[in-house]
């Protein structure tokens, strides 16, 4: 798909605020299509597109993770990596409150609300990345050394087929 002027979301405008080089990524958006879709339509690998979740602790503390495309996310073990008894996804409604996008639209940067970030260690690793732009059918591609340096990420290692 070829590279269009993207809109102007909160995502965009923090990246533009940190100096942070980006491609901007249009896409027909489907419902509950996920990173299979946007893989497809982008024509990039599923494994190198992000899905930006918004998890929740034991006390419904708010959490992101960063999680390749083409795997889950062991709960399990983030909950053990992290230090909580128990992680779970938030129901969509929360997590809109949250992060300030819809999901299906959310991204890292941004956000409404400050949040720990937890990102897959892997993802640190790739030469590019794709990540959700703050609206639904938009994908930012960006170099993903950048995350550390504009988000307090931590790196963690929750991948599961």
């Amino acid at each position: 798909m070829k590279d269009t002027k993207g809109p102007t979301t909160q995502a965009t405008l923090f990246l533009k605020a940190n100096g942070v080089a980006f491609t901007d990524h249009l896409y027909a958006y489907e419902a509950h299509g996920g990173t299979s879709v946007s893989a497809r339509e982008l024509g990039v690998e599923e494994h190198a597109v992000v899905k930006t979740l918004i998890m929740e602790n034991e006390l419904k503390k708010p959490l992101i993770v960063l999680m390749h495309g083409d795997r889950k996310v062991s709960t399990k073990e983030l909950a053990r990596q992290i230090g909580c008894k128990k992680v779970e996804p938030c129901k969509p409604e929360v997590a809109n409150k949250h992060s300030g996008y819809l999901v299906g639209g959310t991204s890292p940067f941004g956000t409404k609300t400050g949040m720990p970030i937890y990102v897959e260690r892997s993802i640190l690793e790739l030469d590019r990345i794709y990540i959700n732009g703050g609206r639904r059918g938009y994908l930012v591609g960006i170099d993903p050394k950048e995350l550390p340096k504009l988000l307090a990420v931590e790196a963690v290692e929750v991948a599961a087929v």
